[in-house]
């Protein structure tokens, strides 16, 4: 490891309108100033190319996906090889008639196509239908060398489940990337919403503290009713809490967002601080690998074996 190597990552919060073809234009601009103000490595929001469509079940919004490379991974890299960036975009992956994914893919300075990490962990709650959507991941997780450094990709219902951010971890990942779509419900954000973000932001720290490494929450912002070309879901939408964040790997918040604008934020990756905080802190060292097969099990049932 070369503990004097430092890098810029940069987080990208935007809003998501109702034309879809606005809102890649849109994140290219975003990618553009990250890029301007030093970024080496930038991050889009969860699906950024449309608002929200998982409010409802609808067979019609299977007609956003793509493939992978199809139209969004060819005008991104195109604009990471022009400004000799790395890229990770969020996508709607059309894999197969009948099969998608909700697909993080990594693009490289030369514009290639250099990871591609497919969800693991889909939600179904109101408000986010996930599961008729997106097929769970079949890649596992991954770590990807990048010319700054190696990083990993996970996506939103991700961020509850240190299993994921710990394999990533265990794989080099230096930075862990969250590309996120959550929000408060506006009946509840009142009495919940503050505890509500707090824990998303709490387990994340957690995860960068565990693992020693940084870890980045890229969050879109604004209120959604799954608009895609004014075919907009019924109720009384989301209201995407913004509040991006990046985080050392001692669970410091090296940068912040606000819960309402549109914003791109800038961190450095100091590889000297991972180092020493993982020497002081040896999480990695002192694990009972040993120990730890029951992990692979749904539940340990008292008295039902091995409980899988």
């Amino acid at each position: 490891m070369d503990n004097k190597r430092k890098y810029r990552v940069g987080l990208v919060q935007m809003r998501m309108g109702p034309d879809p073809e606005a809102n890649l234009d849109a994140a290219i601009a975003h990618v553009r100033e990250a890029a301007k103000r030093g970024a080496n490595i930038v991050c889009l929001p969860e699906l950024f190319r449309a608002q929200y469509f998982c409010q409802r079940e609808d067979i019609k919004l299977f007609d956003l996906a793509e493939p992978i490379p199809g139209p969004s991974t060819t005008r991104l890299g195109e604009l990471a090889k022009e400004l000799r960036v790395v890229i990770v975009a969020s996508l709607f992956e059309r894999r197969a008639a009948g099969l998608y994914h909700n697909t993080a893919v990594t693009l490289g300075q030369d514009g290639s196509i250099i990871s591609v990490y497919r969800k693991m962990h889909i939600p179904d709650d109101p408000l986010y239908y996930e599961k008729f959507y997106f097929t769970p991941g079949d890649l596992g997780f991954k770590a990807v060398d990048t010319p700054h450094g190696r990083v990993g990709t996970l996506v939103c219902w991700d961020q509850w489940y240190p299993e994921g951010a710990r394999l990533t971890a265990l794989q080099g990942a230096e930075v862990l990337f969250y590309p996120t779509a959550i929000g408060w419900h506006p009946s509840e954000k009142e009495e919940f919403g503050a505890a509500q973000y707090d824990a998303w932001q709490t387990i994340q720290r957690a995860h960068a503290i565990a693992n020693g490494v940084y870890v980045a929450g890229v969050n879109r912002v604004g209120h959604e009713t799954g608009d895609v070309r004014g075919d907009r879901a019924s109720g009384p939408g989301l209201e995407f809490w913004g509040g991006s964040f990046l985080a050392d790997p001692f669970g410091r918040i090296v940068a912040k967002a606000s819960h309402t604008e549109e914003e791109i934020l800038i961190g450095e990756i100091d590889m000297a601080l991972l180092e020493d905080t993982r020497r002081n802190w040896p999480f990695l060292r002192d694990r009972r690998i040993d120990a730890y097969t029951p992990i692979a099990s749904r539940f340990l049932d008292p008295g039902f074996g091995d409980g899988k």
